[in-house]
């Protein structure tokens, strides 16, 4: 009988993978992942697995009703670590937050393409700690942070 663990991870590298920004209900586990185990899941048994995620903090709940969940396969502290540790190795004091996202310097890393909202929030996090300060520019475009490291 397949885990919890397992199934956690299976969906957590699929949404890796795919980069997914969220999945309804009714298409949490892709085919594949249910394939690759031999039977689906009830749709009570997916409201049940995604819950369990939420409340471990590695997933969130995108609307009201519970009809469609944010991945996390990291959690927010883990992504705001991340950065962190990736602006030190590379020597980075600012960076625009589409640099984050699709810049040179992230290509080819768990960064690039990270989603807007999650990005964020560990940047706010990071924020919190005193370790960056966001700042605005004019437009969208210029929207940015300045580490301290």
């Amino acid at each position: 009988m397949l885990g919890p663990p397992l199934l956690q991870h299976l969906v957590f590298e699929r949404a890796k993978e795919r980069r997914c920004r969220g999945w309804g209900i009714s298409g949490c586990l892709p085919s594949s992942t249910t394939r690759l185990i031999s039977r689906s899941l009830s749709h009570e048994a997916k409201e049940v697995f995604l819950a369990a995620l939420v409340s471990e903090g590695r997933a969130e709940w995108m609307d009201k009703g519970h009809k469609k969940c944010l991945i996390l396969w990291l959690r927010i502290q883990d992504w705001a670590n991340l950065i962190l540790n990736f602006v030190k190795d590379n020597g980075l004091e600012v960076m625009t937050i589409e640099e984050i996202r699709s810049g040179i310097d992230t290509r080819g890393t768990e960064l690039e393409g990270i989603d807007r909202g999650v990005l964020m929030r560990a940047l706010r996090q990071l924020e919190q700690k005193g370790k960056a300060a966001i700042f605005k520019g004019t437009s969208a475009d210029d929207e940015g942070v300045k580490f301290s490291v």
